[in-house]
């Protein structure tokens, strides 16, 4: 193990000792010196958790959830020096957490709050031409093999939890108490110009939407939705994708096979 290495990995790794052969420019002790440097550094990445997560942060308290953070972070150093690219992982952390079993939800609410994060920072793909649109949707006889592709910052979330509702109520949208926490509910998350936007959805709207982020075609996300939820409504559906401006890109289904190979 080279020095920057043992340096790095003693960092995070409090039963590690100070890497030696470290100097100060003053002269004081280099071990009391990196005792602060390595708390500085974990209080940073519990920092950036907190900024992250701060729906999950709520829901356990401050104190839980650094403690909590922190064990994440000792064993999850950063892998890009982009912080807001940091905690991709902290959902499934959460999940297995054992202090956090009282608490079942609470990953699926760190996994919207990730959503979030990452519709955010998704790549900037302006939504197909209007006109070219109405074309496409226009012809009926192609309409059902076509492929809609999405933003880049679209995602679905489905749980068996109320993690729109937890959510939303601490965007003071509604009351906590209010929240029964055990009722499914699906999340559509993207941006819209620079705000990312939070909805809640129907299971078979969320199915649909899911299959079409699979590069499922239309005829098949329709049939997955519909399967599912008896009151999938297709029009109403397109509505949604048509009125926040989705959809980027058009394939017909062997534009689409001949793309993927």
């Amino acid at each position: 193990m080279n020095s920057q290495s043992a340096f790095a990995q003693a960092v995070l790794d409090p039963e590690l000792p100070c890497p030696t052969g470290l100097t100060t420019w003053n002269g004081s002790d280099p071990a009391t010196r990196f005792a602060v440097y390595r708390n500085n550094v974990t209080v940073s990445l519990i920092d950036a958790l907190a900024d992250s997560y701060p729906v999950v942060q709520q829901l356990v308290g401050e104190a839980f959830f650094r403690a909590m953070a922190k064990v994440f972070a000792l064993a999850n150093p950063p892998r890009s020096p982009v912080m807001a690219n940091y905690g991709h992982g902290f959902a499934e952390f959460v999940a297995t957490f054992p202090p956090a079993r009282s608490v079942p939800y609470l990953a699926d609410v760190a996994r919207l709050e990730m959503a979030r994060v990452q519709a955010y920072h998704a790549a900037d793909v302006p939504p197909i031409d209007t006109g070219t649109l109405h074309d496409a949707l226009a012809q009926p006889e192609q309409l059902m093999g076509l492929n809609l592709v999405l933003h880049p910052s679209v995602q679905v979330l489905m749980s068996p939890f109320a993690v729109y509702s937890l959510w939303a109520a601490h965007q003071g949208a509604l009351c906590i108490s209010s929240v029964a926490v055990d009722v499914a509910q699906a999340v559509l998350v993207f941006r819209h110009g620079l705000d990312v936007q939070t909805l809640e959805l129907s299971k078979g709207t969320a199915l649909f939407v899911s299959q079409l982020l699979c590069h499922a075609s239309l005829l098949e996300a329709t049939g997955a939705a519909s399967d599912l939820d008896t009151d999938f409504d297709l029009s109403q559906t397109l509505g949604l994708v048509l009125r926040w401006q989705l959809i980027t890109h058009i394939n017909t289904g062997v534009q689409a096979h001949e793309h993927t190979h």
